[in-house]
């Protein structure tokens, strides 16, 4: 079972690496490129604590909703 990446994030654009290939995870790096993965887009309005799905099951991507439990 995938579990939900847990980050502390400032404010902003963010890319998160979903491919296990990124030299600086958990964010994007394009280490992807022509693997057919992309990575997940977060934008926040305020900083904080956040759980980003990566079981691709989410109905709120790119936030868990605890879909990979079921």
């Amino acid at each position: 079972m995938q579990t939900p990446i847990i980050l502390d994030l400032p404010a902003g654009e963010h890319y998160i690496c979903l491919c296990g290939k990124s030299n600086n995870a958990p964010f994007c790096d394009g280490s992807h490129q022509g693997s057919g993965h992309h990575p997940r887009h977060v934008i926040l309005e305020f900083s904080g604590r956040v759980a980003i799905c990566s079981c691709l099951k989410s109905e709120s991507p790119p936030l868990c909703d605890g879909s990979h439990e079921g």
